[in-house]
């Protein structure tokens, strides 16, 4: 009887244990999320990762901002509570503070761009860039005739990160009105690159219509010739080119969607390619998107392993989705797989650019 009672306190005091040790692990994961402390992101509370997502948009698109903020709320950042900060070339009206302020407990900002980030430079001929307008919309170009548009590319290729509101800002993430996330995110993006030295995240890479940058890539080759150090990455050149580099075949990540680093935005070797872009007139005279122009730089910059397709972020805008394919992914989307954009000839950019090998940079230093 004396051996069966000590065997079952013996049995009892490892279940005890095992129960204790079960306990500690499921303490471990309340108390701690991607590694680092829960605490860290409570509203209010300095995040693992000093980022914010960054959205330029005008008042009069309350409702589809509403919408997208729903959706990365609703997915996201109801368990992050990163910052948001709103930009405009006008001042925010009291209802879109109110109404958009409502809609997350994170810390949300409002910033005016300044004029001349948002406006004609002295070097542009505006005669000259209204009969270019004119002759774009008899070819049926998209946003032809849009004013705001050009200056909305330009200043997302070369200002956003210098306002006063991202000054301590190291990622972004870029979001638009209308904009659905169609799966459940459980981890911290920002985190994820920034621990892995990722630049650049984009979803979709798709093919640019050539139309709208006739000269692009004539003044970036011209920017190579005279620094040809800008060329860092050869698989990169090899992505955007399948002649050499003398000419662009369109590739580029769209950029209504991306997760980027600031710093390599500021970088004095983006810098001094978007102000030489800048000189050249193409973003008024033509219709230079911000996409290509991001792109561009990144794939000559960056190496392969410093941008990230974010496979597994469910996301639509208007035409196009990406759609995660795994099975798994189905337990935590509602998109359809059928209906990626990795399905489709005019996205092919985004495989092609997986297929690039992962060391093909010819220089071992980075672009910050």
């Amino acid at each position: 009887m004396g051996v069966k009672y000590i065997a079952l306190n013996v049995c009892v005091a490892v279940l005890f244990a095992l129960l204790a040790r079960w306990l500690d692990k499921q303490t471990v994961a309340i108390s701690e999320r991607d590694g680092v402390d829960i605490g860290m992101y409570a509203p209010g509370a300095p995040k693992p990762v000093r980022a914010a997502f960054v959205v330029l948009v005008r008042n009069s698109e309350l409702p589809g901002m509403k919408q997208a903020m729903r959706q990365i709320e609703d997915r996201f950042n109801r368990k992050f509570n990163y910052p948001y900060i709103f930009l405009n070339d006008v001042p925010f009206t009291d209802d879109f503070v109110a109404e958009t302020t409502a809609m997350t407990r994170a810390k949300v900002s409002y910033g005016v761009i300044p004029t001349e980030h948002w406006s004609y430079p002295a070097w542009i001929n505006q005669t000259y860039a209204q009969e270019c307008r004119q002759s774009m919309e008899k070819q049926g170009v998209f946003y032809a005739l849009s004013e705001s548009y050009r200056h909305m590319c330009r200043f997302n290729s070369g200002f956003f990160f210098r306002h006063p509101l991202l000054s301590d800002i190291e990622y972004y993430w870029r979001i638009e009105p209308d904009v659905e996330y169609s799966c459940d995110i459980d981890y911290d993006p920002f985190l994820f690159m920034s621990r892995r030295g990722i630049k650049y995240g984009y979803t979709i890479a798709l093919h640019e219509y050539p139309e709208t940058i006739p000269t692009l890539w004539t003044t970036v080759k011209s920017l190579i010739a005279l620094r040809p150090e800008f060329v860092r990455h050869t698989d990169g050149m090899a992505w955007l080119s399948k002649d050499g580099g003398d000419t662009y075949n369109g590739c580029h990540f769209w950029s209504n969607f991306e997760i980027g680093s600031l710093e390599f935005f500021r970088s004095k070797e983006y810098l001094a390619y978007f102000d030489y872009l800048d000189q050249a007139g193409g973003f008024f005279y033509e219709r230079w998107g911000d996409a290509p122009v991001h792109s561009i730089a990144a794939a000559l910059l960056l190496k392969r392993e410093e941008v990230h397709w974010f496979e597994d972020i469910g996301y639509y805008h208007n035409p196009w989705t990406n759609c995660p394919q795994s099975p798994e992914s189905r337990l935590r989307c509602h998109c359809d797989p059928a209906k990626s954009a990795i399905h489709h000839y005019w996205a092919s950019c985004t495989q092609s650019w997986l297929a690039l090998p992962s060391s093909g940079s010819n220089s071992s230093s980075s672009s910050s």
